[in-house]
């Protein structure tokens, strides 16, 4: 991952109007590249920078909100809004922070705070209020991840017994298999299945 480098001139530190002693016009090209990419990267709808008229920071990305056991449903559609937003890069490090003084840095610190205030309304209040004071869009992902992906041994629990529950009864035969299907991938997402050498696991799996 490469950081953004700032657009440095020279080392007169005059702007774009400025002259130095002998009346010379200072030509600063620092200053005319801060210009041209904050621009254009904004306007540019594949860029991750670029927001439309219909992103604003109390966006609804999905019907779901964060309230802890959910977190894997939540953290799959999420990150598909993201993705379709093309702002995932602020939350998987693909994009850091430049430097105060990069030409990018209005442009990130834009897009970052409206990545921030969609995750934010997209939780419960107890664990907005937990992590609202974070710095970025990526260490709110991540203290999230830490939290909640893993710990939650209830749960697992709780889909086990679903599984083992599970009976076609009046459903019909596509109906049983996509719940079975839908359980057992939710359990996959929660733990890692133990080898299997036989086959079947793989034969469920891809039912």
């Amino acid at each position: 991952m490469a950081r953004g480098r700032g657009a440095r001139g020279g080392g007169n530190n005059g702007g774009i109007g400025s002259y130095d002693s002998g009346g010379s016009r200072i030509n600063d090209n620092r200053f005319a590249n801060l210009e041209t990419n904050d621009r254009t990267p904004g306007k540019d709808s594949s860029s991750p920078y670029y927001l439309s008229n219909g992103d604003y920071p109390s966006l609804h990305l999905v019907s779901s909100h964060l309230i802890g056991t959910n977190y894997n449903s939540w953290n799959r559609v999420m990150s598909m809004a993201l993705v379709a937003k093309n702002k995932i890069c602020f939350v998987d490090g693909l994009i850091v922070q430049p430097s105060i003084d990069d030409s990018a840095f209005v442009l990130w610190s834009r897009c970052n705070n409206m990545v921030m205030s969609w995750i934010l309304h997209l939780v419960s209040k107890e664990i907005a209020e937990s992590i609202m004071y974070l710095n970025n869009a990526m260490d709110m992902w991540n203290d999230l991840y830490d939290r909640f992906h893993q710990g939650n041994n209830l749960r697992v629990f709780q889909i086990k017994q679903l599984v083992s529950n599970l009976v076609q009864g009046s459903s019909d035969v596509c109906g049983y298999f996509t719940r079975l299907r839908t359980l057992w991938d939710a359990l996959k997402d929660f733990r890692a299945f133990p080898a299997c050498s036989c086959g079947g696991m793989k034969d469920l799996i891809d039912l």
